[in-house]
């Protein structure tokens, strides 16, 4: 049995929090043997969200362990999160922890790239490990 947790993201640039339109922003799962399931693509609006995405979750009840890996008991399901704009660096954030019921909120902020260099060439990458419940 599956629950399920909702995926919010923002994607903004400078401390002063400027949203940013018609960035790519790609959620993907661990899949089985390696692979990734790719869960969504989408443009940023103008405030720079995407639509809430909603991912399936492990039940309350099966979770057996806090500091578990997902399939292993964990309370969460992990995802990342990538997201690209022309004339930033691309962002990417993984083990993004989904709880069944609860709406996760992932802020990104992507850095102006000085000019002539591509957000491909240069990219941030950011690992957030699995809380200890």
């Amino acid at each position: 049995m599956q629950a399920t947790g909702t995926l919010s993201v923002r994607v903004y640039t400078s401390q002063a929090q400027i949203p940013l339109e018609g960035a790519t922003v790609v959620v993907a799962a661990p899949g089985e043997e390696g692979k990734w399931k790719l869960l969504s693509i989408q443009c940023t609006n103008s405030s720079g969200k995407i639509n809430t995405i909603q991912i399936d979750t492990p039940v309350p009840a099966e979770s057996t362990s806090p500091n578990g890996l997902p399939g292993d008991g964990a309370p969460c399901a992990l995802c990342s999160v990538w997201a690209e704009q022309p004339g930033y660096a691309m962002l990417q954030v993984e083990n993004v922890q989904v709880f069944p019921d609860v709406e996760t909120v992932q802020n990104m902020e992507l850095i102006p790239l000085p000019q002539g260099l591509c957000s491909l060439q240069q990219r941030d990458e950011r690992d957030i490990p699995v809380q200890n419940l």
